[in-house]
Formats: C-alpha cells, structure tokens, sequence
C-alpha cells in the first residue's frame, strides 16, 4: 500500500490580515493531482486541519470540497485528527457521514480502541492509530500536585494511551500511529504556538512502544525526522510557510510503502511547490529601494527588515509604494534604530497630547496611522484615567 503523510494545513491562516485561502487552495490541487499520480491508497492529515477552531464558511467549503473530490476522483482513504488548533467537536459533527466516504475523523476521543483504524476493514492490510491533540488539560484533577508531577502524569496518559491502541490492532500487518504533539528532539519554529505542554516535553521517543512501523506527527511546521526508535518518527510540517522565517527550509509531504502488507519498505519525501513567495528584504533605505526598483516583485510578500541611523518619518510608505510600484506587497517593516540612549531628549514644553503621541507610536510601530474605533478606544481609557484620578 501506499501512504502519504501530510499535517498542519491550517485552512483558513492570515499572514498580517492577507487571506491565504487561494494558497491553500492551490495546495489541495496540487496534493489531489500527487495522490492520482502516486495512486496512494490511504492520505493521512496529523491536525491542525483548521487555523482557529471556528473556521471560516469559505475556509470550511475548501476543506469539505477537497474532501468530496479525493472520494469522487481517486479510491483513497482518509484518515484525519483533530491538532490543537481545530475544534474537535467541529471535525467529529459529520463522523458517521464521511465513513461512508472512505474518511475516518477522529476529533474527540477517550478510548484508545475508538482510534484504531484498520483499512480494509473487511481484510486489513494496514492499521493506524489515529489519535488527535490530546489537552493536559482533560487530565483528572489532583489536589496540591505540582506543575512537574502533572506534566509526568501527562505524559503517562500518552505511552499507555498509544499501547493501548497498538494492543486494539490485528496482528501481522503494518502498524502506524498518528498524533499531534511535540516529541523530544524536535525542532522548534518561532511560528509554532503553544508547543511545549506547561511548558514540559510531552513525549519522548522512547515513550512510543515497540512493533510499530512508522509514527506520522504533527505539530512542527518543519519536515523532520526525529531520533530514538529503530522505526521512523517524522513531522510532516505545514505545507505552506506560515511565517516568513518559514522560508528557509522546502515543504514536504512523505510518501510510505509498505512491501508484502507486512513491513514498511521506505519513506520518500515530495517537495511541495512555492504558491506565494515569501521574501525578506534586509539594509538600510537606500539599498532596500534599490532593491525595490531594480527587481521583479510581482505576487510577492515582502517583509522589510529596515535598519536607520535616525527617525525619518515617512520612509515606510516610501518603501511600501516602491515595492507596489513593481507588483510587491509589504506586509510589515521593521525599524531598527539606534539605542535608546542615543535617541534625542523631548522637553516637556515640547511634548504632545497624549492622543498625538499615541497616532505618533502607531504610526511608527506599524507604518499607518491609527483608526477612528482604535482612536475613540483610546480616548476612551483616557476619560476612563480622567475620572478614576
């Protein structure tokens, strides 16, 4: 059989308010395309399907449209979990439907048997452990146990959760667990939210039992391969970069076989194609808007990382037409002045009122001026200051 590991889609993702959905979109084409030429038989989706568990109507039409193609134009199965970012209940609602579209979803759980997916069902040829983002914080509770102790009693729940499952499986086939969690060993993005449960490992590579033929994660938005067990542990990562410091490393998917439906025979990746570049443009203002004007920027992101030796006001909305003027779009420049001690003192007869201060600040920090509900907002906790004093 072949499988294709995939994870943290995150359908529905802004990049500094710029809607992604054509990203995405032009993503899930390009993975229904790879099914269809790889003839992969089974597609695996480790969480984070979803950005924020209450996704969008257009970001949800996507997501059940791409659904709907891969049953009515290939003969895959499915296997989707719930990532931290999704809503289990939202995944779980059409469960029992999509079944009967070779698409098994597993959002909410507290059986590890109610995990175990076994394709074909009539006479399986592989089995998976389909375990979505389990939250510390469904533990029971215990009186007066320190942050240490839970975060061990976590990651019990999770070694004996996923022997469970192994223990629910037929014998003599392949064997693959799913999971979104973060492993030990792994490497960790700025982009990545929430990573570490209480701030503790969750899971160690070890902690995964034994006669099991590939663990397929989620979590970590770069493709990796995580050390410990003599099977592989692998993060697919997101497929489209989510961050600009994403931009560094390709985008992958893994495809597996299995040889004689009795061992895992290897593991290719497939490099994802770039949809929207990503770019990072770093110097002083003079060489970025040389940059600007001489090169093509044409369906760019464009993140300027400006470096001044003083305040020069307007030079980001100079910058940010520049790069427009040759099809790019700016979604944030960053200042780097010098140190506060070389900044000049204001004296206080020179000093504005703090509703021009703060349009001043806005202004600076994010390149526009602030808006009339922000203003009112604003004047608001001012009056608020006025009367408590």
């Amino acid at each position: 059989m072949r499988i294709l590991h995939t994870a943290d889609w995150h359908i529905g993702q802004r990049l500094h308010e710029r809607q992604r959905i054509d990203e995405h979109k032009e993503f899930l084409n390009w993975l229904l395309n790879t099914i269809k030429e790889q003839k992969v038989d089974i597609l695996l989706v480790s969480g984070d399907i979803f950005d924020t568990a209450l996704p969008s109507a257009e970001a949800t039409n996507l997501y059940y449209s791409f659904l709907f193609r891969l049953f009515n134009e290939t003969d895959a199965y499915t296997v989707i979990i719930a990532g931290n970012h999704d809503s289990p209940r939202h995944l779980d609602a059409p469960r029992e439907f999509l079944k009967m579209g070779r698409i098994h979803v597993i959002g909410l759980t507290n059986e590890p048997a109610e995990c175990v997916v076994e394709i074909p069902s009539d006479s399986p040829k592989i089995a998976i452990a389909a375990v979505p983002y389990l939250s510390e914080n469904e533990l029971p509770h215990v009186s007066y146990e320190s942050d240490i102790e839970k975060q061990e009693r976590y990651r019990e729940r999770l070694k004996s959760f996923y022997q469970d499952c192994v223990s629910n499986m037929s014998a003599n086939i392949p064997k693959i667990l799913m999971g979104h969690l973060f492993v030990h060993g792994g490497t960790v993005e700025k982009s990545e939210r929430n990573i570490q449960i209480g701030g503790a490992t969750a899971i160690r590579p070890n902690d995964f039992p034994d006669n099991v033929d590939y663990v397929a994660l989620g979590h970590l938005h770069r493709p990796q391969n995580i050390k410990g067990k003599e099977y592989p542990i692998k993060y697919a990562g997101s497929p489209i970069p989510l961050r600009f410091n994403e931009t560094t490393y390709k985008k992958q998917v893994f495809l597996l076989e299995t040889y004689d439906d009795r061992n895992l025979m290897q593991v290719d990746p497939i490099d994802i194609p770039v949809f929207k570049e990503l770019c990072i443009v770093e110097g002083d203002d003079n060489h970025i808007l040389s940059q600007a004007m001489t090169e093509t920027w044409n369906e760019k992101y464009i993140q300027v990382k400006l470096k001044l030796a003083s305040v020069r006001t307007g030079v980001a909305d100079e910058i940010r037409k520049a790069f427009s003027d040759r099809g790019g779009d700016v979604l944030t420049v960053e200042v780097d002045l010098p140190n506060e001690g070389d900044k000049p003192k204001i004296k206080i007869e020179d000093m504005k009122k703090p509703e021009e201060i703060f349009d001043q600040y806005h202004q600076t920090k994010f390149s526009t001026p602030p808006d009339e509900s922000l203003k009112q907002t604003f004047k608001e906790l001012l009056e608020m200051i006025e009367v408590n004093e």
